[in-house]
């Protein structure tokens, strides 16, 4: 295999493992390089491993049930991206850190999201992700 189908194979383990319900927060640890960056929101980078997994953790504590499908993932030499979907039910607080302003408490409703995601693949880990969301 070539280091694109690499990496393409450790961005979809990403998505099925961290990012769908229910999430694996250990596998931070396996996949992602110490001081990952994760740019999720203009407003709040988060670099590491434990700044990741705490988004993560809110995220799924706001959507217990989010799934996300993404498209096939493109890859050129260490940047892979792919298309997502996801659905999710609201069930708590969420983006409280977006320039636009949190989500309301807990509505009960079905949040679908869409968008791309950039991530950068560096010596076999992921060392930066970056999100442009659509909800």
């Amino acid at each position: 295999m070539c280091k694109e189908d690499d990496n393409k194979i450790l961005v979809g383990r990403w998505f099925k493992e961290f990012w769908n319900a229910p999430s694996d927060l250990t596998v931070v640890d396996e996949l992602a390089a110490p001081d990952v960056l994760l740019q999720y929101s203009p407003d709040a980078p988060r670099r590491g491993h434990d700044a990741v997994r705490a988004f993560r953790a809110s995220l799924r504590d706001a959507f217990p049930d989010l799934a996300i499908a993404g498209a096939s993932p493109i890859a050129d030499r260490d940047i892979v991206v792919v298309h997502w979907s996801g659905i999710g039910t609201h069930t708590g607080p969420a983006f409280d850190d977006f320039t636009i302003g949190p989500f309301p408490a807990a509505s009960g409703r079905t949040v679908r999201l869409s968008g791309t995601t950039a991530v950068r693949v560096e010596n076999g880990k992921i060392a930066e992700e970056a999100v442009w969301m659509a909800a």
